[in-house]
């Protein structure tokens, strides 16, 4: 597996038509792949946007070739960044702390009347998101830890819902990006969380946990 870090530069028009659109960035993130990519895993990426600039995380079982993005939305002096993401992932073990964050699309299947298939919506408040991650963290092989009067290291730090087109009809997305520290439970766990992301929405950005050394 390895890990692509991409900067953005929001000055230029193609990188804000791109960036108003996660299908389109979507697809600009698979055109970095060969046909041939193995069958290993799959692309998960995150867009974690800044004042003046946006940077792009990718992980993947296979090295990207961003040579595109770099002429259209990047900084030419800059390139990217991809490292092999194995030995970090390998050397994960319980007891860790660690920070961390991640951007999820947390939703609820509603009842279809009559029985039927249901349909999948997300949630909208803050305590529904919360509540909704808090719930996916022990099988995702972490715990969050304490942080002061005892609540705990976790922030929902910003709230969106995104509105765009895919193949001639109207996608709303709900994000919700969760910040914290964790404590390692589960090595085998929290390594399948990082490489095959937590939550659905992953081919609009969602799913991709990353870590950080905690403060």
């Amino acid at each position: 597996m390895y890990m692509t870090r991409f900067e953005i530069n929001p000055q230029r028009r193609a990188a804000r038509d791109m960036l108003a659109s996660p299908q389109r960035l979507h697809a600009a993130v698979l055109a970095a792949f060969p046909e041939s990519s193995s069958d290993g895993g799959r692309v998960l990426w995150r867009l974690d946007p800044g004042a003046h600039d946006a940077v792009l995380y990718i992980v993947s079982p296979d090295k990207p070739d961003l040579s595109h993005l770099v002429e259209s939305i990047g900084r030419p002096t800059y390139g990217w960044q991809t490292r092999d993401y194995g030995p970090f992932l390998d050397r994960l073990a319980a007891g860790e702390r660690w920070a961390f964050r991640l951007c999820a699309n947390p939703v609820h299947n509603v009842p279809a009347p009559g029985g039927g298939r249901g349909k999948r919506v997300g949630h909208v408040t803050a305590a529904q998101q919360t509540d909704w991650f808090l719930r996916r963290v022990e099988r995702s092989g972490f715990a969050i830890v304490d942080g002061t009067a005892g609540a705990p290291d976790l922030v929902l730090r910003s709230r969106r819902t995104l509105r765009f087109a895919r193949r001639n009809r109207t996608v709303t997305l709900s994000t919700a990006v969760f910040e914290g520290t964790l404590n390692v439970v589960d090595p085998i766990l929290l390594r399948a969380a990082l490489t095959q992301g937590i939550g659905p929405g992953k081919g609009y950005g969602c799913g991709l946990l990353t870590l950080a050394a905690a403060r």
